[in-house]
């Protein structure tokens, strides 16, 4: 028997405004800039977004999610003993965002009459949009061999606070939101739930096509606050490193794409998707597609996605589940586990 590391129950959170694609083309029109519905939708399959309210925080979407997640797993905030977020968009430049999740699901316990998960370690992933990718595999690694037994672990993302609203190739394309799940350790004899294989890449020599410039310094921002990204730069690597992360994790599991039931992507462009799912051999009725409704939003995208597909009922007990990121470093992974 081994230890694996089980999803036992998922949340997500979307901040109440949404925004159409019609919606940004009034917003852009009024900064003299031209852009249309059908335009977004042919080379990005977006149709809608979620942007956070000013105030509205990483830390608060990933309150509400966590606490969807561990109603779903049946468990009380102090039974976490790990929790991780994914992020590029933290509350601050420090404490992390995973602490300040840490403080927000004490509160909410004690206002319930319970216990907060106080004393647990917690801490963030930055890994761009594969964030939730890493932190998944980091949770993975730390209950197999017994750093924790019950792991939160979010991805979480305020974008629309780093967007260039000046440049329309790419302020369209990102959202808020977050996504959690709580992973429990399990032991089995490798037929029953969890993470079976993953696989971890970055190559920084293409930290320039997809990156926000700035710091804080003395006070100031120095340097560039805004996303700037390459974007035929970042469609020819993410179609070729996806595939290749893909079929690496696959391999060190000993499966095969087609006993994949469903491969849940990063949800940054549905070409990219369709791409990769192509070159898998893998119909688009395998892949969860949420890009439509929620832009792409970073390393919340894939449990935004998941959670989705499990309320919706798409996803069931012992399906393979494949999920895949790549994202800002350049950084690139992939997670194969049966629900």
């Amino acid at each position: 028997m081994s230890v694996y590391a089980r999803i036992t129950g998922t949340g997500s959170a979307l901040p109440a405004r949404r925004l159409t694609n019609d919606d940004m083309a009034a917003l852009l029109a009024q900064r003299g800039l031209e852009t249309s519905d059908a335009w977004i939708v042919e080379r990005t399959g977006i149709r809608a977004r979620h942007f956070a309210e000013d105030g509205q925080m990483a830390s608060d979407l990933a309150l509400d999610a966590s606490l969807r997640a561990l109603q779903a797993a049946g468990r009380a905030p102090h039974e976490v003993d790990l929790i991780i977020v994914a992020t590029s968009t933290p509350d601050m430049v420090f404490p992390s965002t995973a602490t300040i999740l840490q403080r927000k699901l004490h509160e909410a316990a004690l206002a319930a009459g319970g216990r907060g998960p106080i004393g647990a370690p917690a801490f963030d992933v930055q890994a761009v949009c594969t964030g939730f990718i890493y932190a998944l595999t980091v949770a993975d690694a730390m209950l197999r061999t017994g750093g924790a037994r019950c792991a939160l672990v979010v991805g979480a993302e305020v974008f629309s606070r780093i967007l260039n609203f000046d440049d329309r190739t790419t302020c369209v394309l990102f959202g808020d939101g977050a996504g959690a799940v709580v992973l429990e350790a399990v032991e089995h004899d490798g037929s029953g739930p969890g993470v079976l294989a993953s696989d971890l890449h970055a190559d920084g020599r293409h930290t320039d096509i997809l990156c926000v410039p700035g710091t804080v310094a003395g006070g100031s921002v120095l340097g560039d606050p805004l996303l700037r990204m390459d974007g035929q730069a970042v469609f020819k690597l993410a179609v070729g490193v996806l595939e290749e992360t893909a079929r690496t994790t696959l391999a060190k599991a000993g499966k095969t794409e087609a006993e994949v039931d469903w491969l849940i992507p990063h949800q940054a462009n549905i070409r990219i998707m369709q791409g990769t799912a192509r070159k898998l051999k893998l119909p688009m009725e395998r892949v969860v597609v949420t890009v439509d409704q929620h832009g792409n939003t970073s390393a919340a995208s894939i449990p935004l996605a998941l959670d989705q597909a499990v309320r919706d009922g798409r996803i069931q007990p012992g399906q393979l589940l494949l999920l895949e990121g790549v994202g800002g470093g350049f950084t690139w992974g992939s997670v194969l586990l049966r629900y």
